[in-house]
């Protein structure tokens, strides 16, 4: 990958690059159509990475359907798809990780140790084997988009990092691999993330500022449903992370709810309301 990289480099190719962990869906093809008019040659990469998840999550359960990835990929253009194995990605006895210090320490980072390391760690080694000058991440996993930018950032990598919107179902719930998991009830319980923050979002357009009240209305809302548990539910400043208590343009209501055995995640930047 490496190689054909660097030659495409030499030919002065613009590179756009899309990291999935595969089981693909209308999201991921949403990156991969704002990559592919802004770039010469589209990379997609699929590695469901083992450093990202915990002792008790969800690896060897994760989705995985490479022949129908592969043929997604293909529809939209993709010119290459690499799709390493972790013996590749990863020496026997690794030794080197990347740590985010401070958006890594709230939100999913919190429920999540060793979670963003893993991540960090990824993205930079897919970055220096696709070498992309654009690289497309998706807004539902607004703290992850935030601390690649972060890294990029403070490491000088030379990659543009673009934000994809969120896509949604028909009835507004966010498009995620992890929603094959859902029981046809807790499907339909689900909804009540997406109402939540639509509640919150009316409030907040009808003069709302304080964090506590907008958080009171969607935790009634996310309450009112037996099978959700909530794992956060925060209103923090866009660019740190940090809860705040009056809130202006510019925050971001983030939550994780379990439903079930699966735990989502969802935003909504009240600066769009």
């Amino acid at each position: 990958m490496q190689r054909r990289a660097l030659a495409l480099k030499r030919e002065g190719r613009v590179i756009g690059f899309v990291p999935t962990m595969g089981f693909l869906h209308e999201g991921h093809l949403s990156l991969m159509r704002i990559a592919r008019e802004r770039c010469d040659l589209l990379v997609a990469s699929i590695f469901v990475n083992p450093a990202q998840f915990g002792p008790n999550e969800d690896l060897e359960a994760y989705p995985r359907d490479f022949e129908r990835d592969q043929a997604l990929c293909e529809k939209e253009g993709v010119d290459i798809l690499f799709f390493p194995e972790a013996g590749t990605m990863y020496a026997e006895n690794p030794s080197v990780w990347i740590d985010e210090e401070s958006l890594s320490t709230v939100l999913c980072g919190a429920a999540r140790p060793g979670h963003f390391r893993g991540v960090c760690t990824v993205v930079a080694k897919l970055f220096n084997l696709v070498l992309p000058d654009i690289a497309v991440f998706g807004e539902k996993d607004a703290q992850q988009l935030r601390i690649i930018e972060r890294m990029v950032r403070d490491l000088d990598f030379p990659v543009k990092i673009i934000r994809g919107p969120i896509v949604r179902e028909a009835d507004g719930l966010a498009m995620s691999s992890r929603n094959k998991y859902l029981s046809v009830q807790e499907r339909q319980d689900a909804l009540c993330l997406r109402r939540a923050l639509e509640t919150a979002s009316e409030l907040y357009r009808n003069g709302e500022r304080q964090a506590d009240a907008l958080l009171g209305a969607m935790l009634e809302i996310i309450e009112a449903v037996p099978s959700a548990e909530v794992d956060y539910l925060e209103i923090v400043d866009d660019g740190t992370l940090q809860p705040i208590v009056n809130v202006d343009n510019g925050a971001l209501i983030a939550l994780a709810v379990r439903m079930g055995s699966t735990r989502l995640i969802d935003n909504e930047g009240l600066e769009n309301v």
